[in-house]
């Protein structure tokens, strides 16, 4: 397999494992409410960083963006705001489904939508069922969906076990939520795809590959920013029972740490990106549609790993433990499937 594709995979995985762990500093956060949490980490990654970075990168910040069509900045942007809108539904996914399950689900759909409709809308679809490479690919997609199932079904022993329950589970909602999460959230994809042009205003410029797609990422993130942000102040505005003025009137000390904690998470969140960024510029155009595969797979394989490393799966039985650790090693045989595609 040649070094540049496995560099490739490589940097997928190191994405996929700062999404994975990106929550945890935010955990940490006490005495906030979940909005005020979420809007501090999400300025931190989905406003600050990007426009940051690509001030950083571009020879002209505001002649770059100023010549590009109107047109394109609004669809990167509204496939931004449609992640937004997946993000925002993820919460509700899990207050009815459970984390597992609920995102078992989200990902799985994520993962399909992600991978396959890219290339049906550049009129490639069918390459995925007639090359070698592409029959290689669509094993990979199968084999990681049953890795993910595997993982959420060993993440759902783990809370029948721990005793965690959903008091307001309802299969049939959670799952028409963890659909049109996995839907939504997959606008990602479709954002970082139809943000080729941008990458390639950045490529003539000069600016290395490696880093070429992320000034797209301004105008993704900001997309997802609008719709993010609105639901976290509106919500802040109008439930009684939140009060921005009442998070923010903690000791010196509690504020300082809460917002640190939040910006680590959301600096964390940016990086998954940031990484998808290196982890695609190794990968031949031709095959760009098993970037999304290789990310989200990456994502449930390394959130297994960080749980076991937190000690969330103390206390449970050797069956979960033995079934999560099956699902990783399919997972890893998903990414080694499309590997192999991309090499012949």
């Amino acid at each position: 397999m040649p070094v540049a594709i496995l560099a490739g995979i490589g940097w997928h995985m190191v994405g996929a494992a700062c999404a994975a762990s990106f929550y945890a500093p935010i955990g940490k956060v006490k005495n906030w409410s979940w909005e005020t949490t979420w809007a501090v980490a999400g300025f931190f990654s989905w406003i600050l960083l990007p426009i940051s970075i690509s001030f950083l990168l571009l020879p002209d910040f505001h002649a770059f963006y100023a010549s590009l069509s109107p047109a394109l900045m609004v669809k990167v942007a509204l496939f931004g705001a449609m992640w937004g809108v997946g993000n925002v539904s993820y919460g509700l996914t899990m207050r009815h489904l459970g984390m597992s399950l609920g995102i078992g689900v989200a990902i799985g759909v994520t993962l399909v939508v992600g991978t396959l409709v890219p290339p049906m809308l550049h009129g490639q679809f069918l390459v995925l069922f007639t090359t070698t490479s592409g029959l290689w690919t669509m094993s990979g997609v199968i084999v990681a969906l049953m890795g993910v199932a595997i993982v959420s079904y060993a993440g759902h022993q783990k809370e029948l076990q721990l005793g965690s329950e959903v008091r307001e589970f309802n299969v049939k909602l959670g799952l028409a939520l963890a659909v049109m999460c996995g839907i939504f959230s997959s606008g990602m994809s479709f954002a970082i795809d139809s943000a080729g042009p941008i990458k390639d205003a950045a490529l003539h410029l000069g600016v290395n590959p490696l880093y070429a797609a992320l000034p797209s990422y301004v105008l993704i993130m900001g997309g997802g920013a609008i719709v993010n942000l609105s639901y976290c102040f509106i919500r802040l505005a109008y439930k009684r029972e939140l009060s921005l003025r009442a998070d923010l009137a903690i000791s010196s000390s509690k504020l300082l740490k809460n917002g640190a904690m939040a910006a680590s998470g959301g600096i964390m969140w940016y990086l998954q990106f940031f990484f998808y960024a290196w982890g695609a510029a190794n990968i031949p155009q031709r095959l760009a549609h098993v970037n999304w595969m290789l990310h989200m797979s990456g994502y449930v394989l390394c959130g297994g790993l960080v749980g076991l490393a937190l000690g969330e799966w103390a206390g449970v039985n050797s069956r979960p433990i033995r079934l999560l650790w099956a699902g990783i090693a399919v997972i890893i045989l998903a990414a080694n499937l499309v590997g192999l595609g991309m090499a012949s």
